[in-house]
């Protein structure tokens, strides 16, 4: 189709195996609420809001990096996030691809927009943390939050190119997913507000390449500016840190919202983890705790029961880069799509 808008379905569009017009989509999606179970349902409903005449589809944010909100998002944005996704990834109609993401979120309704908009195959299983567990269908497609990946690290192979995002991919899940040799894995950079992911980069890769159609500045605090006319009335500041490379391309830094000051120095936790990322098997973070003398000290949380941590461990930071104080904690605060929770794991040991 040239020039799709959100009133389009490709004919080549298939799901779960079957070829279905509009007039098939609203059958099922009355079936899918009456008949369904919760993640049909979610299916049916969105199906019925996609095509409608009303411009726009409302829908939660993560509430990773702030309060969970209700959100009007644009469903001709969501119709040329897919056009990018397709030409960045190289998706042509009738490729397969499987959707295991909760309709709840953009990442879920994305995957069908892809399949509305591109002529895509598409199969629909609940969202699980184990998706592949009973399938045996290879796939050209499929995107996953990073403990779906992880939990199926021996199925991965059904799948050809596999994005990652709603949350960081820790070290030890990268090395696993590099040594993969018949799945392209790629993590992706993106929040609801715009549209889905705006970049993504090969895991293992440092720096992010942007989506076609969107273009990057920084501020003055050196934050991403991000513009995206085609997915954007305005542009979004973020409070994410990057450096940029070459003009479509940026190194994520961390959040400025995590910033550790330490008798007026600046420290920014998330480089002092990458810094720290080969001694560890387990998940940890760097943050900052209120001190009488410093204003904030750096801390060290560790995922784990107690451990000895030598004396070396710390010998690739900088003097103030080092934590005062080591804390274990046995299991961390997620997000429900997997992110670290940052605030709420710190709360733990208040």
């Amino acid at each position: 189709m040239i020039n799709p808008t959100y009133l389009d379905l490709h004919p080549k569009f298939k799901l779960n195996g079957f070829s279905l017009k509009k007039e098939d989509i609203f059958s099922l999606a009355y079936s899918y609420i009456k008949e369904g179970d919760a993640s049909e349902k979610n299916v049916g409903e969105f199906l019925l809001n996609w095509f409608d005449k009303t411009p726009y589809i409302e829908m939660h944010t993560s509430g990773s990096t702030g309060t969970p909100k209700l959100v009007k998002v644009c469903k001709q944005s969501m119709v040329n996030s897919a056009l990018a996704t397709g030409a960045f990834f190289d998706l042509k109609y009738g490729n397969k691809i499987l959707n295991c993401l909760p309709m709840k979120y953009v990442s879920g309704k994305m995957m069908f927009v892809r399949s509305f908009v591109l002529g895509l195959e598409m199969d629909f299983v609940p969202p699980s943390l184990q998706p592949l567990q009973k399938l045996e269908t290879s796939y050209d497609f499929s995107a996953m939050i990073p403990l779906q990946a992880q939990n199926s690290l021996n199925e991965l192979h059904f799948i050809k190119k596999l994005i990652i995002g709603g949350a960081k991919i820790n070290s030890k899940l990268e090395r696993q997913l590099m040594r993969l040799k018949k799945t392209e894995c790629y993590e992706t950079f993106g929040m609801t507000e715009t549209v889905s992911h705006i970049a993504a980069k090969k895991v293992g890769e440092k720096v992010f390449s942007l989506m076609p159609y969107v273009s990057i500045s920084t501020d003055k605090r050196n934050c991403l500016v991000i513009h995206a006319p085609q997915l954007l009335e305005e542009p979004i500041i973020t409070n994410d840190l990057v450096e940029i490379v070459n003009g479509n391309q940026f190194k994520f830094l961390g959040r400025i919202d995590n910033i550790i000051n330490s008798g007026g120095v600046k420290i920014n936790p998330e480089q002092v983890e990458e810094k720290l990322i080969q001694n560890f098997n387990c998940r940890f973070m760097i943050t900052g705790k209120p001190d009488t003398d410093l204003g904030e000290k750096v801390v060290l949380l560790i995922e784990s029961e107690p451990f000895e941590i030598h004396s070396n461990f710390f010998d690739g930071l900088e003097k103030f880069e080092k934590p005062k104080e080591i804390f274990f904690i046995p299991q961390f605060k997620d997000s429900n799509n997997g992110k670290l929770l940052r605030k709420e794991t710190f709360a733990l040991i208040q």
